[in-house]
Order: C-alpha cells, then sequence, then structure tokens
C-alpha cells in the first residue's frame, strides 16, 4: 500500500510516519509538508500525490482539503484535532470516498518538555488508564490503526481509544 502523510512532524505524525516505515504492507509513503529530522528511508517518496491507496492526516484543519484532492478509491484516515468542530467531522463524513476519523482523546504536546513527559510516562499508560477510568492510546497505536484500516476499513467511521487500541493489535 502507498501512503500519503500529511503533519508527519507533529508528535502524532512522527509515530504515524515511524509505523508506515515499519510495517511490510506500506510500500512508500509521500510526506505532504516537512520530513520530521532523521528520517531516512527508501520507502520515502517524492513527487506528485498519484496511485496511492491511503491518506493519513495528522495536521489539525488539514482533512477536508486534503479529502476534496484524492483520487477514488484512495482511503482517508484522520486524527481530530482537540479543538476541531463536529461540522468538520461531518463534512469529511459527507464528502464520496471511504473516510475514517480517528478521535484518540488527549495525547501529549509536542512541545519538547510535554515530550520527554510523554515518554518517561508511556510505560505506566496501562495503569493511568485505570486510574482515569477511561481508554487511552499512544501515538505509535494510531500509526499501527491508520495501517490496518487503510488495509481492511472498520466497523464504524468514527473511531475512539479503545477502536484505535484494538485495530492496533490487529495489524
Amino acid at each position: 500500500m502507498r501512503v500519503i502523510l500529511f503533519g508527519a512532524t507533529g508528535v502524532i505524525g512522527r509515530a504515524v510516519l515511524r509505523e508506515c516505515l515499519l510495517d511490510d504492507r506500506v510500500t512508500g509513503v509521500l510526506v505532504v509538508g516537512r520530513v520530521p529530522e532523521g528520517f531516512v528511508h527508501p520507502k520515502l517518496r517524492t513527487g506528485e500525490p498519484v496511485g496511492y491507496d491511503a491518506c493519513f492526516c495528522c495536521a489539525p484543519g488539514l482533512a477536508l482539503p486534503a479529502a476534496r484532492t484524492l483520487a477514488p478509491g484512495c482511503t482517508l484516515v484522520y486524527v481530530r484535532g482537540a479543538a476541531e468542530t463536529d461540522a468538520a467531522q461531518e463534512a469529511v463524513l459527507a464528502l464520496p470516498l471511504e473516510a475514517y476519523v480517528f478521535r484518540p482523546g488527549r495525547l501529549p504536546s509536542g512541545r519538547p518538555p510535554f515530550r520527554l513527559a510523554y515518554v518517561v510516562t508511556r510505560p505506566l499508560l496501562p495503569l493511568l488508564r485505570r486510574w482515569w477510568g477511561g481508554e487511552a492510546t499512544t501515538p505509535e497505536r494510531i500509526g499501527r490503526a491508520m495501517i490496518t484500516v487503510a488495509e481492511r476499513g472498520a466497523p464504524r467511521r468514527v473511531l475512539g481509544p479503545a477502536d484505535i487500541n484494538v485495530l492496533a493489535e490487529g495489524s
């Protein structure tokens, strides 16, 4: 599968890019915008976004413009930003294409102090999930789940943390 990726420099986007480069199901990745520092890989592509199977949008606010440019048959999977409205989500889902929305809940900021806090607390997520009484996910699971959804779809079009975790394990 060939993937277009928007938002590769954020916390989620970097993890999604990493998972795409590690996964044998992904044969090529076209990063739209900047490629994060330190990422060099034979799967990374440049050029026109033609002939791609999936588009992963990890950049808040870009899902609708990206979706409007996709070729028929390309699956859109986007991570909805906390500040995005239901209207934006519904506009994407109303387009004539296969689209899925990930609503992962609270995730760490990409700013350096928060990134360090995430790295330190990541092993504690299972305990924190019990303490919060809800589901939590990670950027890496989001990446694995996006690949799985692009490959075989999902039971519903709007997916929360529990759905994302199940799909990530099925990769």
